[in-house]
């Protein structure tokens, strides 16, 4: 809150400038725009600020046919007194001309001072969250970034001494990959008992925290078929999963498991539990997707400000053209505002 009882708003990144992150912010906005017009409740868009080039918003407007002003603004408080009538951007200046669908490394440095900026203004308390448009990390890398990515540099950011640890939410499932972007083949070593601990401290911390869910409940999904069938198809269910869930249990986190994989996600199932926890990538992402593959939203737990992103990438292939939909970043802002509500209660 600000010294007037306003909630500060919320901090939007640029994102790759070549991909399709300008677009759907001008999108999201005119979203909001509809529904503060109509007076409608329902999933109404939270102000955002964006951290980006006007110029380049403005031609982008232009030449997808988007009735959205762009507006300078100098700080956030005036960012958010303006949301109503324009979009409002704290200009990040680029470097490079930006050609739609290809992404030039000269532009990196601002992709980072947006993501740099953003947190800095959380920290202060003049913006309620972060919410990151996606980035190219291909041509980060090519001007000098030297993390993996999004997450692994906020928490550099942040001076986190853990990993953070990521959430995929849509509708009603909320899903926790406990190794991540790995093969399967080298996912399989990785799946610990000191990982899985881990993943399910930090996400019960989250629910509580980020979610206002007073007793959060946990299943941890089994690696193998059948939750291996009893060791026959694996012994990683008995000698690493059920002994973390033990561990969890023992600490008064309300977790059970290891469930079948198979039959974790209908909706029955999905009624008994507040978040999964999932031993590789594709076994979260899966069902997430299938159950709602356009409102996404991706979450970093363990961070000290709440961070979301929409659950996709930059989309060069369809970047300038007016393909894209601001449905995943609309839910990024609004699960973000939600968090920091929670954060603040």
């Amino acid at each position: 809150m600000t010294e007037s009882g306003v909630r500060p708003p919320l901090a939007l990144t640029m994102g790759e400038p070549a991909g399709i992150g300008g677009e759907i912010a001008l999108k999201a906005w005119a979203e909001a725009r509809a529904k503060a017009g109509a007076a409608r409740a329902d999933g109404a868009v939270p102000p955002f600020v964006l951290l980006d080039d006007p110029a380049r918003l403005e031609a982008l407007a232009a030449r997808l046919g988007l009735p959205v002003p762009v507006k300078a603004v100098g700080s956030m408080a005036e960012g958010a007194a303006l949301f109503g009538a324009a979009l409002p951007v704290l200009p990040q200046p680029l470097a490079a001309p930006v050609t739609p669908g290809r992404p030039d490394p000269a532009n990196g440095a601002a992709v980072i001072a947006s993501i740099d900026r953003a947190v800095e203004l959380v920290r202060r308390g003049e913006a309620s969250a972060v919410v990151t448009n996606p980035i190219q990390k291909s041509a980060l890398y090519a001007a000098g970034f030297r993390h993996p990515g999004h997450t692994e540099y906020l928490a550099h950011l942040a001076g986190l001494t853990e990993e953070p640890v990521m959430m995929l939410a849509a509708q009603d499932l909320r899903v926790v990959p406990v190794t991540i972007h790995v093969s399967v083949r080298d996912a399989v070593p990785l799946v610990t008992r000191e990982a899985i601990l881990h993943a399910g401290r930090v996400t019960a911390a989250a629910l509580v925290r980020d979610f206002g869910i007073a007793r959060p409940r946990l299943a941890v999904a089994a690696l193998n078929p059948h939750a291996g069938e009893g060791g026959a198809m694996g012994r990683e269910e008995i000698d690493i999963i059920a002994p973390a869930v033990a561990d969890l249990r023992a600490e008064g986190i309300d977790a059970v498991g290891p469930k079948p994989a198979d039959t974790l996600f209908h909706a029955a199932a999905r009624r008994g539990y507040d978040a999964a926890l999932c031993m590789y990538h594709d076994q979260a992402l899966i069902p997430l997707k299938t159950i709602d593959f356009d409102t996404g939203v991706n979450i970093t737990l363990g961070l000290p400000f709440v961070r979301t992103s929409p659950d996709h990438g930059t989309a060069l292939d369809i970047a300038g053209t007016g393909k894209a939909g601001a449905s995943s970043l609309i839910a990024a802002l609004t699960t973000a505002a939600a968090m920091a509500a929670s954060r603040r209660a």
